[in-house]
């Protein structure tokens, strides 16, 4: 399958107006945002290299022009069953914390700019239902519902056991 690579051109002169600009992906049927300027390139899923003992959600790694890159599987790391990997299926790279990361999704749908009045807060849940620290609220366009994720919170959490090596470096 030839290699699909999508750059995601962020010019600095206009990141004080991408503030509010997410990067949009399907997991299952839900809809997710991330903001974009975390977001360095979008690639189609290829093979990785399995890392022993790794936590069931992190796929393995790859090698990304010389970086060693951890994937993460989205899908897994929410418990939405597992992924079916097809040409839709995509790797969003993620610099988060200093560290380049990737992550697997369903698919990438747009870049969609949301105004203020157009995010709401996260639903209050019990902290012992499950845990939504990494979720910042909730977007609407038209018709469309987004789950706003901090990625960066989501990434370097304890779970993910993807940022102490960054930290200890």
């Amino acid at each position: 399958m030839p290699q699909l690579q999508t750059a995601v051109a962020i010019e600095s002169a206009a990141a004080g107006h991408m503030a509010n600009e997410f990067l949009t992906f399907k997991l299952g049927s839900e809809e997710y945002g991330i903001e974009i300027l975390k977001v360095q390139e979008i690639r189609c899923y290829e093979a990785v290299t399995h890392i022993a003992n790794a936590p069931e959600f992190i796929k393995g790694v790859v090698n990304l022009r010389g970086i060693i890159v951890p994937i993460v599987d989205m899908r897994i790391k929410f418990n939405l069953g597992e992924a079916e990997y097809n040409e839709f299926t995509v790797v969003i790279i993620l610099n988060v914390a200093g560290r380049v990361v990737g992550m697997v999704v369903d698919g990438v749908s747009d870049v969609i700019q949301l105004a203020a009045e157009q995010i709401r807060p996260a639903p209050d849940f019990s902290a012992s239902t499950f845990d939504t620290q990494y979720i910042t609220g909730l977007g609407t366009l038209d018709e469309r519902m987004l789950i706003l994720v901090d990625i960066e919170k989501l990434m370097s959490g304890s779970d993910m056991a993807l940022m102490e090596q960054a930290t200890l470096q």
